[in-house]
């Protein structure tokens, strides 16, 4: 089973999360078009909000930006520019508010977790308003941890989930770590941040990667183990999931034909993108299109 594109899901913090320490009480995903109005209907009062007014939540969410890009302020930030495989860290009664780029528009999927151990983090420093804008150097790993959370809140389970809030905890530490991760890095790390992110940017059209290496300044044989050694995916395989990623996006947000999809991800044709499609997902594009009504 997987998330549909687009959905949200709020539940309640049941006593059975107390022993654990922490809850998933809320999550959803959402394309917003360029022009499109931000953000959309649907969303109870107590977490809509107007780019007028802004917004203080009682939870801490998770928001990623998967494409797009757009602003976030808050008192402790002031406006920030947010770019795509960037993570947004909104904690309980900060005032704050985001929305895309008209230009671009943006996808974004959110967590929301609740718990004492929240508390503690944000009670202790852990967790700080200076801190909501996180670049990601694990975007791609992000993004596979929200999307797990996202298809057991689809799953229709009612009360405590405690895999939900583990793999909660999980993506938290991951935004936590990354600013650690880009300070003063070393020369091995920041070659692969620096691929990671070129890759990322170039992902309809990635440049092949032994020209990647020597852009980098290093041996393809290096780079490759390095790169493998840093995100657990050789540069091939990290270049295949992100074109595969986008495409699933396309393909359940747009309705371009699978030949527009292939031709603009850089497959050579619609069958070897749905073959590619089906192994990874265990479906097929058109099965994964008509699943989302």
């Amino acid at each position: 089973m997987r998330a549909p594109p687009d959905y949200r899901r709020y539940l309640v913090n049941t006593p059975e999360s107390e022993p654990w320490g922490v809850a998933v009480t809320a999550g959803g995903r959402q394309t917003c078009p360029a022009g499109s109005r931000y953000p959309p209907p649907g969303h109870p009062p107590d977490h809509n909000f107007s780019w007028e007014n802004g917004r203080v939540l009682g939870a801490c969410q998770i928001v990623f930006i998967a494409e797009g890009r757009g602003l976030f302020e808050s008192r402790a930030t002031g406006p920030v520019r947010v770019a795509a495989g960037t993570a947004l860290v909104v904690l309980p009664g900060v005032w704050h508010r985001y929305a895309p780029d008209p230009g671009t528009g943006w996808t974004e999927q959110w967590v929301e977790l609740q718990g004492r151990t929240m508390e503690a983090l944000c009670r202790r420093g852990a967790l700080a308003p200076a801190g909501a804008v996180v670049p990601m150097q694990r975007a791609l790993e992000l993004e596979t941890l929200l999307d797990r959370i996202q298809v057991r809140l689809c799953g229709g389970a009612t009360g405590f989930d405690p895999e939900a809030a583990a793999l909660g905890l999980h993506a938290l530490a991951l935004v936590v770590e990354a600013p650690r991760l880009s300070a003063a890095p070393r020369p091995i790390t920041a070659f692969v941040a620096k691929a990671e992110r070129l890759l990322t940017e170039a992902v309809d059209h990635p440049p092949p990667i032994p020209r990647l290496a020597r852009e980098l300044g290093v041996a393809y044989s290096y780079f490759r183990r390095e790169f493998k050694r840093h995100t657990g995916l050789a540069p091939y395989q990290y270049v295949r999931r992100m074109r595969l990623e986008k495409a699933r996006r396309l393909i359940g947000n747009s309705s371009d034909s699978l030949q527009a999809i292939a031709d603009r991800l850089g497959f050579s044709s619609p069958y070897h993108l749905s073959a590619a499609f089906k192994k990874h997902y265990g479906q097929a594009p058109d099965h994964w299109r008509r699943h989302r009504d």
